[in-house]
């Protein structure tokens, strides 16, 4: 069988430099570029690169056509492809128009895709003025009938909201309708779900397969104390390597000053949903 590597970002929450939003003072799109820099210099060489959703913080199409200019600029210093799928934060009209540039529309934004042999499927579990995240009955049929083909190397799912439950977050944080998906994966060619959304680094099972939700390159999210939560500046990413003896995720991080962004009670992640 023959081995596959990619890399796993999310959450980069990135805008325009002009943007005034809550994040700008941050420089997130410079974590991103750093994060391709390290991949060139330590010569990881994927042969592809993944971000599971929130490239922006609640972008126009101005912000999304920066982020393209960013994600081309960092594919090609790699020399391995970018592909992306949306989070909560993102808009999918904003997205189509100014990252793919095509008419704005809120159609669900999925595909799927060969690396010799490796397929991966991207999903859409955005919903609009929701914290949490659900697959649409005609992404949950589509996928049905793409897996009714196996693809030699196996699937990898890329969606935004995570299956599995995570320390200090409510359930409130995860895919809605996760039963759902996983009577379409389970007892198919699907080896991984790769997740975002939730800024700390979660590998489990669900059904049996392998589940990871990613930190993300913006920053971290932790308990503070018994009652609030805290976000810290951080930035990493994992690279998943697939080989005939199953799958590994090791997650590298980068130096970063460590500094508190900012808290919140624990009791406004509930309130969100």
């Amino acid at each position: 069988m023959k081995s596959m590597k990619f890399v796993h970002l999310t959450d980069t929450h990135m805008n325009a430099p002009s943007s005034e939003g809550p994040f700008a003072k941050f420089k997130l799109a410079e974590k991103v570029k750093q994060t391709f820099r390290h991949l060139r210099d330590a010569n990881v060489a994927p042969d592809f690169v993944l971000i599971t959703g929130d490239l922006s913080h609640e972008g126009d199409a101005a912000d999304y056509a920066y982020i393209r200019t960013v994600i081309d600029e960092c594919s090609a210093l790699i020399g391995a492809p970018v592909h992306v799928v949306l989070g909560n934060h993102d808009h999918r009209s904003a997205f189509r128009q100014g990252y793919l540039g095509e008419s704005p529309t809120e159609e669900a934004y999925y595909y799927s895709l060969d690396f010799n042999g490796l397929r991966l499927i991207g999903l859409n579990s955005q919903v609009a003025g929701r914290h949490d995240g659900e697959l649409d009955a005609a992404q949950l049929a589509w996928l049905k009938d793409e897996l009714a083909t196996p693809a030699p190397l196996g699937t990898i799912i890329g969606i935004h909201h995570p299956m599995m439950s995570v320390r200090g977050m409510s359930g409130d944080h995860l895919l809605a309708n996760r039963a759902q998906l996983g009577d379409v994966i389970e007892d198919t060619d699907v080896i991984g779900v790769m997740a975002g959304h939730v800024h700390s680094n979660n590998v489990g099972t669900y059904r049996g397969i392998v589940n990871v939700a990613a930190a993300g390159t913006a920053f971290t999210g932790e308990l503070a104390d018994a009652e609030n939560y805290k976000m810290v500046d951080f930035c990493g990413f994992n690279i998943v390597d697939i080989s005939e003896e199953g799958i590994s995720i090791q997650t590298t991080v980068l130096p970063t000053s460590g500094e508190e962004y900012f808290r919140f009670p624990i009791a406004m992640l509930v309130a969100q949903h």
